[in-house]
Order: C-alpha cells, then sequence, then structure tokens
C-alpha cells in the first residue's frame, strides 16, 4: 500500500489537507475511521468518508484477487451458478412461491410499506430463516441486522427463534432422522440470538461508515448470508439540505451492496418506506410510492410492494427480472399450524409454525 495520495481522484484542497497532516501514501490510512480523519484534518465529515471510500476502496479493487481470465464468465456458466444458489424463505409459502422459492443470495431484494404492514418483522423473520440447518434444506448461515430507526425488537425475534427451533424439532421427531436430529444440537434459540450481528446507526455518516467497513467482517464471519438494512430512507428522509449529495451517497450505498452481496454469496434485503407522491398538475390525485425517489428504485433486483387492503396484509411483487408481477396475501402470527405427517417438509411446505404465512 505505497500509492501517493496525489495520484487519487481527489479535490486538490483536500489532497494538500492530508499532506499537510501528514498523510503521503495510502498506506497512512490503514485502520483510520471517518470521525478521527475528519477531526485531524479538520474537514466536514462527509468528506472524510468520501477520501476513506476513494483510498482504501481502491486500493483494496487493486489487491483483490483476479481470475486468470480477469473475471470473464461464460453464459453457461452464469446459469449454472443462478441454479445453485440458494434462497432464504419468508416462512409464507405464497410469498416463496412469487419470489422462487424465497429471499436469493447475491441479489438486493427490498421490501417497501406503509408503517405497521410489517417490515421490520420480515426483516428479522429472514435474519432466523437463514440459520436454519442444511439437513433441513436451509443454509445454516447468519445475519447482520442495521438498524437506523430503533425498531428492532429483541423480544420478539426471540419469538421468532422459538417458533423455527420448534418447527425443525417438531420435523426431525416426525422423521426420525438422525442428521437432523444432531442438527437440533446446534439449532438453540440462545444460538440463533448470538448469530445475529445487530448494528445501530444513528444517521447518514455512521451508516456510510459502517457500510465501509463491512467487508472487513464479513471476512472474519464468513458465514453471514444475511445483511438487512431497516431502513434505508430514514437517515436519508430528515435535515437533509443537499440533495446532489444525497444521491451521492445513495448510489455509493447501492454500489456497495451490489459489491457486498456479489462478493460474499448474500442476500442484501433493505427496508423502505412509503411517501405521497401528487399526480400531475390539476388532476388532484395523490398515491404512496416507495421513498427515495424514482432513481433509487434501480437500485435493487428485486422490488416487493407491502399493503394493506380491506383489513387484509398483501404483498406485490413489483419489480424481479426472473419472475412475473404477482399479489398474495399474507399475515403476521403465531399461531401453531403443525401436521400430522411432514415428509420433507422444509422443502415442499413451509408454512407449519410461522410468524408469517399465507391466508
Amino acid at each position: 500500500m505505497s500509492r501517493h495520495v496525489g495520484s487519487f481522484p481527489l479535490p486538490p484542497y483536500l489532497k494538500n489537507k492530508l499532506l499537510a497532516g501528514g498523510f503521503s501514501t495510502a498506506e497512512d490510512f490503514e485502520d483510520v475511521k471517518p470521525v478521527e480523519l475528519s477531526k485531524e484534518l479538520k474537514i466536514a465529515p462527509e468528506e472524510a468518508l468520501e477520501i476513506l471510500r476513494v483510498v482504501v476502496g481502491d486500493q483494496k479493487d487493486a489487491t483483490s484477487p483476479s481470475s486468470d481470465d480477469d473475471g470473464m464468465k461464460t453464459a453457461l456458466d452464469m446459469l449454472q451458478e443462478e441454479r445453485e444458489q440458494g434462497s432464504i424463505v419468508t416462512f409464507c409459502a405464497a410469498l416463496d412461491d412469487i419470489l422462487g422459492g424465497g429471499v436469493p443470495l447475491t441479489k438486493i431484494t427490498e421490501f417497501c410499506g406503509a408503517p405497521g404492514v410489517g417490515k421490520t418483522q420480515m426483516g428479522m423473520q429472514l435474519s432466523v430463516d437463514v440459520q436454519i440447518p442444511a439437513v433441513f434444506g436451509g443454509l445454516g448461515g447468519e445475519a447482520v441486522y442495521i438498524d437506523t430507526e430503533g425498531s428492532f425488537m429483541v423480544h420478539r425475534l426471540e419469538d421468532m427463534a422459538k417458533a423455527a427451533v420448534e418447527h425443525c424439532r417438531h420435523i426431525a421427531t416426525v422423521e426420525n432422522n438422525r442428521d437432523q436430529l444432531e442438527a437440533m444440537g446446534d439449532f438453540t434459540v440462545e444460538n440463533v440470538l448470538s448469530r445475529v450481528h445487530v448494528y445501530r446507526v444513528h444517521d447518514w455518516v455512521e451508516l456510510v461508515a459502517l457500510i465501509n467497513i463491512l467487508p472487513e467482517f464479513l471476512q472474519q464471519h464468513p458465514k453471514v448470508q444475511l445483511l438487512v438494512m431497516d431502513s434505508i430512507a430514514f437517515p436519508f428522509r430528515h435535515d437533509f439540505e443537499d440533495l446532489s449529495l444525497r444521491t451521492r451517497l445513495l448510489n455509493g450505498l447501492a454500489q456497495s451492496c451490489i459489491r457486498l452481496a456479489d462478493s460474499h454469496k448474500a442476500a442484501i434485503v433493505l427496508v423502505n418506506q412509503m411517501t405521497t407522491k401528487m399526480g400531475h398538475a390539476g388532476d388532484g390525485h395523490a398515491h404512496l410510492v416507495p421513498a427515495l425517489g424514482e432513481s433509487w428504485g434501480h437500485a435493487s433486483t428485486i422490488r416487493v410492494l407491502l399493503f394493506w387492503e380491506a383489513g387484509h396484509r398483501y404483498a406485490r411483487l413489483y419489480k424481479s427480472p426472473t419472475r412475473e408481477e404477482a399479489t398474495v396475501p399474507y399475515q403476521v402470527t403465531v399461531r401453531v399450524l403443525l401436521p400430522e405427517t411432514c415428509h420433507n417438509c422444509y422443502a415442499t411446505d413451509l408454512i407449519k409454525k410461522t410468524l408469517f404465512s399465507s391466508h
């Protein structure tokens, strides 16, 4: 890491401040945090974040291993990889069906909806479901949960963990499957809770800083296969006068999420709020749309709208590169709905004991 700071695409005044502060090569930025750099150089936090993004990001790209054919893949290779990649079930059979088996790995899936419709419940449910052992057809992974609103409820997560553990234990008992019974020794409520890594961030500066250090965390925790951000909109909707800066930051976050999903074979789940959009001038109509504008709609691979209608919850697959648009009902519940027999239950019918289910 000996590249000189003068060679990086930074404004001249920032290069001068860096040199005056003793930062002459990329190596000098090792283990430097955005807040520390901001204070030391007397620059704005967003400028410190931009410097670290450019310098540290470019160095990681330059030192990352590349294949012999410079990352080239055939279409057949890509198709096979796509088919082999797993999905995280939502514990709602109808929703899993329209998604093609669940929330896919290596993709960005966005759940949008009004308050109280179940967005946070969905994020927490997926944090539990990603941990279901492989012998039950799950991934046996871990989750990172980024809470920007303070809406993460650990007691609710505990309820979900208990339901998932009891459901899998029931399957193992009914099937009398030795491998499944052995897996239950590790698949406990305590272990499930210990494998959900929660970050509470309070503003966009903390969020961007966290996204920048997540690659290192994920390298240290290779079993993480799910990243939930709840919500993406909240840090950017209030007290943000510089809209051009907001756009740049959101674009940077989107690119970072794409890299994380691809390099770590993880599912990225973004929770988004809704906002009111007025119709064309003079028509007097208004309707709810996902927050952050139309340009943000291109950030996710899959977009699901959660909404109320006639007192019932519905999920609409609004955007997907491979699936048709569809709408299904779902509900948030703690009911026990166990069948008398269960043959390969996980692969064929996951709705046995759930917190998310179809009607």
